[in-house]
């Protein structure tokens, strides 16, 4: 006697389902955001190096710019970017220096000051020391700045080393050379992060300033 045999019928519960068109436009967006968000931030990086002219090229102003200052002196960021610098002006004690930056609501002093009195406490030469203290973002912070090669209180050059942390020179350079209209030999010198929380915290935020600065600093 043959057996009959029986198709089985087996459940799948996945078979047959599909994805709404709502989820399918959410994930796609999700998907070009976090694109968009890992091109930017590969742009941030690729400018956050040390770069700097040699020959005629060669820096003959420096540019320091401010960050936080805390009750006690320079914030963690800022004395990054002021020991890098001193670092350089040891190999260069005749470059003329500008610090950038103002008085924020909760700091005692101007951005600028504090960076003048830490610079010449650790040896440079307060004769070469230029204070822009007006700044309270980094667009002004350049604006301010090529004021003082316009009213001719720094002399005139095209030769400039920007030095501020490596995250932010992307976004300075592309505003100086707006705010210059170009053509200026930029170096750069570029300051580690030696807070983390600040590392991390600049590794999302500063994709957003770039792409804001690039839409409304003009």
């Amino acid at each position: 006697m043959k057996l009959r045999q029986r198709k089985k019928n087996y459940y799948h519960p996945y078979e047959g389902r599909r994805k709404p068109l709502w989820l399918k436009i959410l994930l796609a967006v999700v998907l070009l955001a976090v694109l968009a968000f890992a091109v930017l931030e590969g742009i941030v990086l690729s400018g956050g190096r040390t770069r700097v002219a040699a020959g005629d090229g060669a820096p003959e102003v420096m540019v320091i710019f401010g960050c936080k200052v805390d009750p006690d002196g320079p914030s963690i960021l800022l004395q990054d970017r002021l020991d890098t610098a001193l670092d350089y002006l040891e190999d260069h004690p005749d470059m003329t220096v500008v610090v950038s930056g103002g008085q924020g609501d909760d700091e005692h002093v101007s951005e600028a000051q504090a960076m003048y009195d830490y610079l010449v406490e650790h040896g440079a030469d307060g004769d070469q020391i230029i204070r822009e203290d007006r700044s309270r973002n980094t667009w002004q912070n350049v604006n301010n700045t090529l004021d003082l090669f316009q009213s001719g209180e720094i002399d005139g050059t095209e030769r400039v080393l920007l030095v501020s942390s490596d995250f932010h020179l992307t976004r300075i350079q592309m505003l100086w050379n707006r705010a210059s209209g170009g053509g200026d030999t930029l170096s750069t010198l570029a300051a580690p992060v030696s807070h983390f929380p600040s590392r991390v915290q600049m590794f999302f935020r500063e994709p957003f300033a770039l792409v804001k600065s690039f839409l409304f600093d003009r």
